[in-house]
């Protein structure tokens, strides 16, 4: 007869994250999804389709080859809402976008130097190549400006400048 062993420790801690850490790590990606998609103001049906496209970076991050990766997409999911089983992302409207995003990648270089501390190296690097694939999906999901759909940047400037200002910073 098998047993299965039983902890009452917190799954962050199997990370060897505290809880404060591990908020920080799975608050992120979702984070990094709001700011993307408010670096540019965009219609209703725009918004829709940069969340979905970043959910699903989100969700896909589940059958990741990284567990620590694995881990935070699901409690990602669990906290937000999983797409599969049809629910929907509270919607986040930052009052200021500009001050938001830079909030973003402040939070991403300490969740860098936090990775470099205490995270396996594959881990850190997944994590952080995650949360630029999550940006690179929500810009790139509709175009801005244009007449009845026609026309304009499929990534404006300040999307680039979100996507690549967060890229530069967790590359360092």
């Amino acid at each position: 007869m098998s047993e299965d062993i039983v902890t009452d420790e917190p799954l962050y801690a199997t990370f060897g994250f505290t809880d404060a850490e591990w908020g920080l790590l799975v608050g992120l990606p979702q984070s990094v999804l709001t700011a993307a998609s408010v670096a540019t103001h965009d219609s209703a049906r725009k918004t829709r389709a940069e969340t979905a496209a970043g959910l699903d970076q989100i969700s896909d991050a589940r059958g990741s080859a990284s567990r620590l990766v694995t881990a935070i997409a699901r409690a990602v999911l669990d906290q937000t809402g999983d797409p599969d089983r049809g629910e929907e992302l509270p919607a986040i409207e930052p009052a200021d976008p500009v001050g938001y995003g830079q909030d973003v990648v402040r939070r991403a270089a300490e969740a860098s130097a936090l990775l470099a501390a205490k995270a396996d190296p594959a881990d850190a690097e997944t994590y952080k190549h995650w949360l630029v694939e999550i940006a690179e999906s929500v810009v790139g999901a509709a175009s801005s400006g244009g007449v009845l759909g026609i026309g304009g940047d499929v990534v404006t400037d300040s999307e680039r400048n979100f996507r690549d200002t967060l890229a530069k910073t967790l590359a360092e």
